[in-house]
């Protein structure tokens, strides 16, 4: 039950997949609690490590939903002025690089991840196999 049938799945009763709910939003209130609740969460998480860690200096957006949802990155920053995060409208709904604003004293970035290539080489590493792609770039 906890790996099949909780998270935004258990939440929303439709979906896991951040994609699917988002295109639901509009329509599914339950989507729409889903999607909302995942913001919140995002957002007091951000809230939680720049407390713990006495401040930040970057905060970086990354995996499927980091690099993908634009709109859960806009709605995770908002209401984060006080920690002197910014983020540029035009920057983060081209999926640039940077999507804090010129003036954000916190820099936001979007950084391009290959999750699969990364476990792919955790497994060799502790199977003690040789590098995937050793010598290639």
């Amino acid at each position: 039950m906890v790996n099949r049938e909780s998270g935004m799945l258990g939440v929303s009763e439709i979906s896991s997949d951040m994609r699917e709910l988002s295109k639901r939003e509009t329509q599914d209130v339950r989507a729409a609690e889903a999607v909302a609740l995942f913001c919140y969460q995002l957002k007091k998480r951000i809230g939680a490590f720049a407390a713990a860690l006495g401040a930040l200096d970057t905060l970086v957006f990354a995996g499927g939903i980091g690099e993908n949802a634009r709109a859960v990155r806009a709605r995770a920053c908002d209401g984060l002025k006080f920690l002197w995060i910014e983020l540029d409208d035009g920057r983060n709904t081209a999926n640039e690089g940077v999507i804090s604003t010129p003036s954000s004293q916190i820099v936001v970035r979007v950084i391009r991840t290959d999750e699969e290539r990364m476990v792919a080489e955790d497994v060799c590493r502790v199977l003690d196999l040789a590098r995937i792609g050793e010598g290639r770039s």
